[in-house]
């Protein structure tokens, strides 16, 4: 029997599908999305991810976790040569310079314009909006979960010290940590000296102060820039805290150790750290019955001019090499993410800043930050716009940089367990990383940064 036949035959006995009559309905575009965050985080991404394929009905982006940002950034490579790459992919601060010079991607700028959208890149915070951009402000990649270093302090303990307000000198900081060594607190401060927290300890450092990490405006001048952290403040910074380690002012906290420094916080064992906005949330959920903390700005040395810290965190990347309706998915995305109103919702669920201005005034508008678990956020946004950023604060353009951080770790604890002087220490550090710089640069003859 025919097809015709068939349908007749249905027709005739009342069972015909109202589909049939109805025209189809279009399957929405499918495109995929990389990131790099995991747990509590990988929740919240997930949720992002759904609120936007409700939002609409023309396209379904399915997001995939890769466990962590090294393993994202080395999948995302692997699946480009296999030709399976994702539309988008989520990649850390410091991968922001080979993310530039592979050619793997498509600029964001052009791919919101190329699609309609009007993006006022001016509206991103100075401060977030020039580690992903080009030389002369292109934006070729969107700040996503961004992040800066604050000093988390215990009020309870300083009050006991008769301090009503946190350090904002290294001077006082010193003067304080024995006060409450004297006042009975066996962990006055604790630091984490691995490989990750150079990004606290010295990159945040040297920021605020206005010191170089590497010549060449820290990289952004050429791949020829190289390390300098040896002849700057920063020398300073490590004696001091050597010395107050020794003092036994500072302890060393990490989870290898047992404990991490934002755990050693939260339970009240040390009454000073450094570490992430992003980590506000996870204190104000485990800290302490009854404790009272709060956060400020990193401090300074006397006399110093502040500047803007880093931003942290990472930007989307929107990869080349997929068709023109996985563009028009990942430009609504991303439009969906500048909004506003999902600013709000990223930072109330994560413990990230938002990376627009029109974000942040939304926030205010909302009483986000005069809601007890948050209130204190606006401090990193207060760190991030100390200044306009200078060819240094800016950010940091250097080649392989998370083998740099690691032997900045390396380092740093020969420092702390005395098996090299903290110059010694620092000068190895740059020798070892300008070898690293070296084997980038050749990597990409005759290569110029965007």
């Amino acid at each position: 029997m025919s097809m015709i036949k068939h349908g007749l035959a249905a027709l005739a006995a009342g069972t015909i599908s109202v589909s049939l009559a109805l025209p189809a309905i279009a399957a929405p575009t499918k495109f995929d999305f990389w990131f790099g965050l995991s747990g509590d985080l990988e929740r919240v991404v997930q949720t992002l991810c759904k609120n936007f394929n409700e939002s609409q009905k023309d396209y379904e982006v399915v997001c995939t976790s890769q466990g962590n940002y090294d393993a994202t950034l080395q999948n995302t490579i692997a699946a480009f040569r296999a030709g399976k790459q994702p539309a988008i992919v989520q990649v850390y601060d410091v991968g922001t310079a080979t993310m530039m010079l592979s050619g793997a991607y498509k600029p964001a700028d052009k791919l919101m314009e190329e699609n309609g959208y009007k993006i006022d890149y001016s509206d991103y915070f100075p401060g977030i909006a020039r580690y992903y951009a080009t030389s002369k402000g292109e934006m070729l990649s969107f700040p996503f979960n961004s992040s800066t270093a604050l000093m988390y302090w215990n009020k309870d303990a300083f009050a006991k010290i008769g301090k009503t307000e946190a350090p904002k000198t290294w001077e006082d900081v010193g003067a304080d940590l024995k006060a409450l060594k004297d006042a009975g607190y066996e962990c006055p401060m604790a630091i984490n000296i691995s490989g990750n927290e150079s990004w606290q300890l010295m990159e945040q450092f040297s920021a605020i102060h206005n010191q170089p990490i590497a010549t060449k405006n820290n990289g952004y001048d050429g791949l020829d820039g190289r390390l300098e952290m040896n002849k700057t403040k920063f020398v300073q910074y490590v004696t001091d805290l050597k010395k107050w380690y020794d003092e036994g002012l500072i302890k060393i906290k990490s989870k290898d150790l047992g404990q991490d420094m934002v755990q050693a916080f939260a339970s009240g064992t040390c009454q000073v750290i450094l570490s992430s906005v992003g980590d506000h949330g996870t204190v104000g959920k485990t800290q302490k019955e009854g404790m009272s903390w709060d956060v400020a700005e990193l401090p300074t040395y006397a006399g110093t001019e502040r500047k803007n810290s880093l931003v942290g965190g990472a930007s989307l990347w929107v990869l080349s090499g997929k068709s023109d309706a996985e563009y028009k998915g990942a430009a609504a995305f991303l439009n969906f993410i500048h909004d506003p109103k999902t600013a709000l919702f990223w930072s109330t669920n994560t413990g990230y800043i938002p990376v627009t201005k029109s974000g942040f005034d939304y926030m205010k508008a909302n009483g986000f930050y005069d809601k007890a678990p948050y209130k204190g956020r606006e401090v990193a946004i207060a760190s991030l716009t100390a200044s306009e950023p200078t060819d240094i604060t800016r950010g940091i353009r250097l080649g392989n940089f998370t083998q740099i951080r690691a032997e900045f770790g390396t380092q740093m604890q020969a420092i702390f367990a005395n098996k090299v002087s903290v110059q010694e220490g620092i000068d190895t550090l740059v020798k070892n990383g300008d070898a690293i710089l070296d084997r980038f640069q050749q990597t990409y003859p005759n290569k110029t940064l965007p």
